[in-house]
């Protein structure tokens, strides 16, 4: 009894002795003390900002650009994770850099459709900048033209998303213009059939 007491004993000490090592080498592994803070590199050139984390033992990953005129060119705007994030050596940190143009967009087929229909489609490619032009047409708010600064942009042209376009809309027959002027033209016959009873 006392032998079989004994190894269960060991057995137990054995599996403290094992867990305890797995531990210290999970530690050693993961490198659980060994942490960053990630520094700040907004408003750096993405190249300054890549130099910068790689210093750190980061590393720069590019994600997304956006257009801002009011910010120079090619500097980061945005960083994930944010500053003062504690995380491990070699983790990716996502940057968002300004844009040196705006992003452009394939103009689709807007003629033939309503305005507000093609207004829709221009507000989903985020052309934000559309004018109405109305134009004498019969076709009330139907879009008769698409134009970017003048020049009439044909399905398939591209512009930047920050460009105002503008849309020729058919303004339609004045439906009460119309009935008047019938009246009018009515009464001047019936006027000139008097005189000749």
């Amino acid at each position: 009894m006392k032998r079989i007491l004994l190894h269960i004993g060991l057995m137990f000490l054995v599996a403290i002795v094992i867990g305890w090592l797995a531990m210290m080498w999970l530690d050693v592994w993961t490198r659980h003390d060994d942490t960053i803070v990630v520094p700040t590199v907004k408003s750096l050139t993405y190249d300054d900002a890549t130099r910068r984390l790689s210093e750190e033992g980061l590393v720069a990953v590019l994600s997304d650009s956006v257009y801002d005129k009011s910010t120079r060119p090619g500097t980061v705007i945005d960083q994930n994770p944010k500053v003062g994030t504690v995380v491990k050596e070699g983790r990716e940190i996502y940057l968002t850099i300004n844009a040196f143009s705006p992003k452009m967009v394939t103009i689709p087929t807007l003629t033939d459709i309503s305005v507000r229909q093609a207004k829709s489609i221009l507000e989903g490619l985020e052309i934000k900048n559309i004018v109405e032009k109305r134009i004498p047409s019969d076709f009330k708010d139907l879009v008769l033209g698409v134009y970017y600064k003048g020049h009439r942009l044909s399905p398939g042209a591209r512009v930047p998303v920050n460009a105002t376009v503008e849309l020729e809309v058919g303004q339609g027959v004045n439906d009460t213009i119309v009935a008047d002027d019938s009246i009018g033209e009515a009464s001047d016959s019936i006027e000139h059939l008097n005189l000749f009873e």
